[in-house]
């Protein structure tokens, strides 16, 4: 039996024992992981400095050394998320609906773990913990497997989770971390049908991209975002660079971080210098532009086809001048990543007409991209943001994690 044959049979024995644990049972074991993360917190961050030694030895950027980076509030953070879990309400035995239909059968529909849950995902150590909250919350086990860059990190933070466990006379196989960081071993993972349920990918385009050609396992597509904002004709100009300036700078290496920058061609002229003005306050920001676009700026390059579909998680951003909201919403839809869209206007009937129109997950009206996110929505700690639209899209929280299944009881009813 295989490495990962190992991990999976050993999930599924696992999850079996999550069956009969209450809700109860299940906030005391999160508070104690949140208390022991703290607690273990010099542990963690002497883990998560080798991790960051060795991506600077590998050429990573500043901005992605940032999302590998912990830090005794980073760790409190990702300590509190797994408190928020507990706090929320279980939805494990939820009942979705109930009735007696013609036959006399009473029939109630519950939700129910998934069973064993995968994950893929890429340098935020965070994430291991979330994923981990989130999946046992829901009554299900879960297999990570991290990137090469957080290795060290994610073998220390679930170390912490597996003691717990042990200390808890839990079955420490609940959660698991392949250490293998191979392709070898993360493609054989998408092939373990035998054994996991669902996988679920966070990271760049390329890795979701990869699993979903390589995958044998029902996969939820997660994260990329090619995020836009369209400023609109009627839009408040100073309401519009404060939205973009924090949808592009605030964090730009996050999938809800603002990448392309769609404008009316009415307020352009007065709305690109006064953006790139109050831009460079914060940071600077390349500006990747159409034609009619670069005359505005005092420093941008011409935009490549390539840019208007690209994710950048840096400090660039692409520019489109459009006639039209109708072009805004046609150009958007054939460029987005299905993730968080936005719209700044003052015109009660455009809004309606970009929510309605926009394919995506999250579409906004005068804000930041930046909210898209599970705590921000009152959902606790999220497992990623579901780009698809089969069984969970958004911020994925703890409904995303279950499925339902039909009770029926009948007292001797035959079908004639």
């Amino acid at each position: 039996m295989s490495y990962i044959e190992q991990m999976g049979k050993n999930a599924q024995k696992a999850s079996k024992t999550l069956i009969s644990l209450g809700s109860v049972e299940k906030n005391n074991l999160l508070r104690q992981v949140a208390k022991d993360l703290v607690e273990q917190a010099e542990m963690i961050l002497a883990e998560n400095a080798r991790d960051l030694v060795a991506a600077k030895e590998n050429g990573i950027s500043d901005i992605m050394l940032d999302r590998l980076r912990l830090n005794h509030e980073r760790i409190k953070g990702i300590a509190e998320g797994v408190e928020q879990v507990a706090d929320l309400q279980d939805p494990i035995g939820q009942v979705v609906r109930g009735y007696t239909n013609l036959d006399g059968l009473k029939i109630v529909q519950k939700r129910v773990p998934l069973g064993v849950v995968a994950m893929i995902f890429e340098s935020r150590p965070n994430v291991s913990v979330d994923a981990f909250s989130l999946a046992f919350k829901t009554g299900n086990a879960i297999i990570l497997r991290g990137g090469r860059d957080a290795i060290y990190s994610n073998t220390a933070l679930i170390a912490v989770i597996r003691q717990t466990l042990v200390k808890a006379g839990m079955d420490a196989d609940v959660v698991q971390l392949v250490e293998d960081t191979s392709h070898a071993a993360a493609e054989e993972l998408m092939q373990a049908v035998d054994y996991i349920d669902v996988l679920i990918p966070r990271g760049g385009a390329r890795l979701i991209q990869t699993v979903k050609e390589k995958s044998k396992v029902p996969v939820i597509e997660t994260g990329v975002g090619n995020c836009h904002i369209y400023v609109d004709d009627s839009a408040d100009l100073e309401m519009a660079v404060d939205i973009v300036v924090n949808a592009k700078t605030q964090r730009p290496s996050v999938c809800n971080a603002a990448e392309s920058l769609v404008v009316h061609e009415k307020i352009a002229e007065a709305f690109l210098p006064k953006l790139e003005e109050a831009v460079a306050k914060v940071h600077p920001v390349e500006f990747r532009a159409d034609q009619e676009a670069l005359r505005m700026f005092k420093n941008a390059v011409l935009a490549t086809e390539e840019d208007y579909s690209t994710e950048f998680l840096d400090y660039i951003m692409s520019v489109k001048i459009v006639k039209t909201v109708e072009e805004a919403v046609d150009w958007i839809n054939g460029h987005t990543t299905h993730h968080s869209e936005a719209i700044v206007t003052q015109s009660i009937a455009h809004a309606e007409f970009f929510q309605e129109s926009i394919d995506a997950a999250a579409v906004y009206v005068n804000a930041s991209t930046r909210f898209t996110d599970g705590f921000v929505f009152g959902l606790g700690a999220e497992i990623g943001i579901s780009t698809q639209k089969m069984h969970a899209r958004g911020p994925m929280g703890l409904e995303a994690l279950t499925s339902t299944k039909f009770y029926i009881n009948g007292n001797g009813q035959i079908r004639r």
